[in-house]
């Protein structure tokens, strides 16, 4: 059973992505860059858009309604400090299917929102705190001396 819904959605991931294909390699008129290839690929079935440039008078139902022209929005948020409560001006607005994420990154990317043009991208998952690729106590980091000390 479960080979079989695996085998059914790399079906559907690879008659999806030949169809973008096609369509981006008619829009170029020719060979496809590859930055536009990974970028299609990444895209394909993204429904979170990063919104950045926000008015700090923007909250979550302006970004909410600003953007629900555009498809039916799951949830929209203003990413605000943790002591003052100030929004930090930016937010993320999820849609329910990726063709309302794709119309509204296209129709909103550069646009006004409560006097700032705003930039629309695609969101990408933030890497997870404590991995390999920083400091901190749990990756080597931290030698229990402190400031500029050799020990």
């Amino acid at each position: 059973m479960f080979l079989a819904f695996k085998r059914l959605v790399k079906m559907a991931f690879c008659s999806r992505f030949g169809t973008l294909m096609k369509q981006t390699i008619s829009q170029n008129n020719g060979p496809v860059p590859v930055a536009s290839m990974l970028n299609a690929m990444r895209c394909m079935s993204s429904t979170r858009l990063f919104i950045g440039g926000l008015s700090y008078e923007t909250d979550n139902q302006s970004l909410k309604d600003a953007f629900s022209c555009f498809g039916d929005v799951v949830d929209a948020r203003v990413v605000t400090e943790r002591e003052t409560g100030r929004s930090r001006g930016f937010g993320f607005v999820n849609f329910a299917t990726d063709e309302s994420a794709s119309s509204a990154l296209s129709g909103m990317d550069g646009q006004e929102l409560n006097g700032r043009n705003i930039r629309v991208v695609y969101a990408t998952d933030r890497p997870a705190r404590g991995s390999a690729s920083g400091g901190g106590f749990g990756s080597g980091g931290y030698r229990g001396g402190f400031g500029n000390a050799r020990e």
